[in-house]
């Protein structure tokens, strides 16, 4: 409660550097808070479509498979397996094009990789937002602060008055700024931890499912993991 009214004088008090110092931190939690909460869910719905991609395999054919993954809009694994459908189909279909040149498994993987390299770069938007203001924000907090005490110091010379009473005040709502700053640096770099390894687990399951979908089209048969019983029948192509 201290440190609210300590913030709040601290804005009646201070000048507009201050409060655009302070504004400026505020916006920046509230960005930071949006772009966690947003690709927290976002990673909660991959993570989700992750297990319903485990039973793909396990499919009288094709179209069952997809049954299975779901019908959610967005889904990454939907949209890679009809990539792999359209790249092997194309492949075979077409024959006045340069890429007939290639075989079907490096056309099929180059298909598969421009996928994954899109979802990636979607999947990634916002963590350099993350990052900067992590990085940033203490420094801007900091500016405040130099700020405040400044001011504050000015002050207490034209008043004339040194005593410990009229020097604490001013002073400690002038560091007030710099709490302000790790208190916005502090989400934002655990938030970014905790995305990256998240997506980084996402994109581990999409590479995995890339790479059975490459052998599916290009042998008719699922790769198996290691240590995985082979119990999958191939599917029949749809």
């Amino acid at each position: 409660m201290e440190s609210q009214l300590g913030l709040w004088h601290l804005w009646e008090q201070g000048d507009f550097v201050t409060r655009a110092t302070a504004a400026l931190l505020l916006g920046m939690s509230l960005l930071t808070w949006i772009v966690i909460i947003v690709k927290a869910l976002n990673i909660v719905r991959f993570k989700r479509d992750a297990r319903n991609a485990r039973d793909f395999w396990h499919s009288e054919d094709f179209a069952a498979g997809l049954t299975k993954l779901g019908n959610r809009p967005g889904n990454p694994f939907v949209y890679l397996a009809l990539e792999a459908r359209e790249a092997n189909a194309h492949h075979r279909n077409t024959q006045t094009h340069l890429h007939d040149t290639l075989d079907v498994s490096d056309w099929i993987t180059r298909c598969l990789r421009n996928c994954i390299d899109e979802f990636t770069a979607s999947i990634q938007s916002g963590l350099a937002v993350l990052a900067s203001i992590g990085s940033t924000s203490p420094f801007i907090g900091l500016f405040g602060t130099v700020w405040g005490i400044y001011h504050a110091l000015m002050a207490i010379s034209s008043s004339g008055a040194s005593t410990i009473d009229k020097v604490a005040g001013p002073i400690g709502e002038a560091l007030i700024m710099t709490a302000l700053g790790l208190a916005v640096a502090i989400p934002a770099v655990l938030g970014y931890n905790a995305l990256v390894r998240g997506n980084k687990w996402i994109l581990n399951q999409l590479g995995s499912f890339a790479h059975d979908l490459h052998a599916y089209f290009v042998t008719g048969a699922r790769v198996s993991p290691p240590g995985e019983a082979v119990n999958v029948l191939p599917m029949k192509k749809g």
